[in-house]
């Protein structure tokens, strides 16, 4: 029997990382999932958890603790993964942060709304896959996949969303503020497509997985992203898993997603 393919993914206790790792132990194919979580405890009432939805589930998961704005735990989850399984197949970097609510709610201010947010969706996941290449090279197959968030909306889109039209004159009252979020996201494409270069020789496909608009704990509001009508972020997790599998092969260094018809769709940047 072939040996599990290694998976890691990133911010997976909840959402759609939550979901990405129930699509790959509920797979057909064999794995040994490592389910990254900021706190380990939530990791593993988030394997618990896993073990009632999938009582009959033969792949494997383990939690592992990774703190994206910390190299300290990005390094000591590397030596974790070195030391066992040794290598990697699928890296699946999912975690990811906003701050834009905090900042409409005066919590934090503009300057860490953005600084916070790059901090986790670019600096930090672009140290976490620089420090975990090593690893994806012992792959026969690996994959590197990164999840874009409402970036994809272009600014010369005819409907700005989520954004409602804003009436002239300042200061503009905007209750649901995604800006920080989604400058982010677009820089983590940037990002992508500097590791699809970096690594083409080596044999690594690289994408970004839109998921789409989902009602996923980002932010803590879930029942207002319900009511806009985000879907369930398991849509998310079955996208990320079949784009793993290699359903879009063709479509390496791109950002691929689905539409509302379930069918596979470029997403321009």
């Amino acid at each position: 029997m072939a040996a599990p393919r290694v998976v890691l993914v990133t911010g997976a206790n909840t959402g759609i990382g939550y979901e990405t790792v129930k699509a790959f132990l509920e797979s057909a194919r064999s794995y040994h999932v490592l389910l990254g979580s900021r706190d380990l405890d939530k990791g593993r009432e988030a394997i618990a958890t896993l073990h009632k939805e999938l009582p009959n589930m033969k792949n494997i998961v383990e939690a592992i603790q990774i703190d994206l704005t910390s190299d300290e735990s990005i390094e000591k989850a590397y030596e974790k993964v070195k030391a066992s399984p040794g290598r990697l197949d699928y890296l699946v970097n999912n975690a990811g942060a906003t701050f834009d609510i905090e900042y409409v709610a005066g919590k934090v201010s503009l300057r860490d709304c953005f600084n916070k947010a790059y901090d986790v969706n670019v600096t930090g996941t672009n140290v976490l896959t620089h420090t975990f290449v090593p690893l994806l090279l012992k792959s026969s197959d690996p994959r590197l996949i990164f999840i874009a968030g409402l970036s994809q909306v272009s600014v010369a889109s005819v409907k700005y969303f989520p954004t409602p039209p804003q009436p002239a004159g300042w200061p503009k009252k905007i209750e649901f503020e995604t800006i920080g979020y989604r400058s982010s996201k677009t820089a983590m494409n940037m990002v992508m497509l500097d590791w699809n270069h970096k690594l083409k020789e080596d044999g690594v496909k690289v994408w970004a997985v839109g998921p789409g608009f989902l009602a996923t704990g980002l932010g803590n509001i879930r029942d207002k992203i319900q009511a806009m009508g985000g879907r369930h972020p398991s849509i998310g997790g079955i996208l990320i898993k079949d784009v793993a599998e290699g359903a879009r092969d063709e479509d390496v260094g791109k950002i691929v997603g689905r539409d509302n018809d379930g069918n596979y769709k470029l997403i321009p940047f």
